[in-house]
């Protein structure tokens, strides 16, 4: 059992191995220049160990995209449940906020690599991301019924832009700088302005 237990371990591993290598990868050259073989010396496996994980590079970069359009809706979904919608929007933007610093490659690859998923993986990650846009719609409408759903998704896709503008308006800035601003132009810009302390305060 030991045994078994110990080569599911490193199985998990090596496979986490290859995703991490193929983010950076993805990001840094494409996905269309970069093959099999790169992904396996870059994550410092054999080419056949590459396939026991992932039938083919297409594979990969739906494992990539799925699971973080997935990510974000479940934990979008939690910080939706707070005890205000106030409360809500400012979780979110704070949760938000840290994806695109800590994941800029994922959001490098979602911009450049969308295309090359199989039609099947792109109508999945496209699901997952509308619902992920649902949950902050339904946020922004609870504090502000006037809204219409367009006028909110609207606004909600104008944040998601600015957020997600990290592998540009990071790349010179201090984490803690970029994370201030980026916030503080989330609430105002959906008109609730608040300090960095009441906004940070809340957590991610």
């Amino acid at each position: 059992m030991k045994e078994v237990t110990r080569r599911s371990r490193m199985k998990a591993e090596r496979r986490q191995q290859l995703i991490r290598a193929a983010s950076r990868l993805f990001a840094e050259r494409g996905f269309r220049a970069v093959s099999m073989e790169d992904l396996a010396a870059e994550a410092g496996v054999s080419g056949p160990a590459v396939y026991r994980h992932f039938a083919s590079k297409e594979a990969l970069l739906a494992d990539l995209l799925i699971d973080v359009s997935q990510q974000l809706l479940e934990q979008g979904s939690q910080r939706a449940k707070a005890a205000s919608p106030i409360e809500s929007l400012k979780l979110l933007i704070a949760f938000h906020t840290d994806f695109a610093l800590r994941d800029r490659d994922l959001i490098r690859i979602q911009d450049h690599d969308f295309a090359n998923l199989a039609l099947e993986d792109a109508r999945t990650v496209s699901r997952l991301q509308r619902a992920y846009l649902d949950v902050w719609v339904h946020v922004l409408r609870q504090i502000n019924p006037s809204l219409t759903e367009s006028v909110a998704r609207t606004k909600i896709q104008a944040i998601f832009g600015l957020l997600n503008s990290t592998p540009h308006s990071a790349s010179n800035r201090d984490t803690e700088t970029t994370r201030s601003i980026l916030e503080g132009m989330a609430m105002d810009s959906l008109g609730f302005p608040l300090s960095h302390a009441q906004l940070h305060s809340t957590g991610s």
